[in-house]
């Protein structure tokens, strides 16, 4: 495994990643664009790569502008493999380098993904019930998660 900063170059492997998923599935693959990954990795913040073989199987971004969260994804069969810790560090200890601000993120509620978070210091703030873009995909409930850089630290090694 190889974990590296993510480049322009590897945009098209993240999206493979991202329309991969088993939880949190794009109900409209094009709301992401070439554009908006270019943007949050060049201009808003910074994004995380894992390698396997020559193959991108999970990546992470970190929007400074906006002190959240705006992705971090797996391969599902490549799940399980500490992958996703190991992104989500990089990514918060980078973020909490430049900045103090808490950051957050939203996720589906009752998933893997909210049950990662919550065991790495992350903080319920809200519970929403959500109407997808796409009529073909049921409402959800999603949660927005905060963490501090106190509870990172406490919660985490650097």
């Amino acid at each position: 495994m190889i974990f590296r900063e993510a480049q322009i170059s590897d945009i098209e492997q993240m999206m493979i990643v991202r329309l991969s998923v088993k939880e949190n599935i794009l109900s409209n693959p094009s709301l992401v664009t070439y554009e908006d990954m270019v943007e949050y990795l060049t201009i808003r913040g910074k994004g995380w790569v894992c390698e396997i073989n020559n193959t991108i199987v999970g990546f992470s971004i970190g929007d400074l502008k906006g002190n959240s969260v705006w992705a971090l994804f797996i391969l599902p069969q490549s799940e399980g493999k500490g992958i996703g810790k190991k992104l989500q560090t990089l990514m918060l200890n980078w973020y909490f380098e430049k900045t103090t601000k808490n950051i957050w993120l939203e996720t589906a509620a009752d998933t893997r993904a909210e049950k990662f978070y919550k065991t790495t210091g992350w903080k319920e703030t809200e519970r929403n019930k959500r109407q997808p873009s796409n009529s073909a995909f049921p409402p959800f409930v999603e949660v927005k998660l905060e963490l501090s850089k106190k509870n990172w630290k406490k919660n985490n090694t650097f």
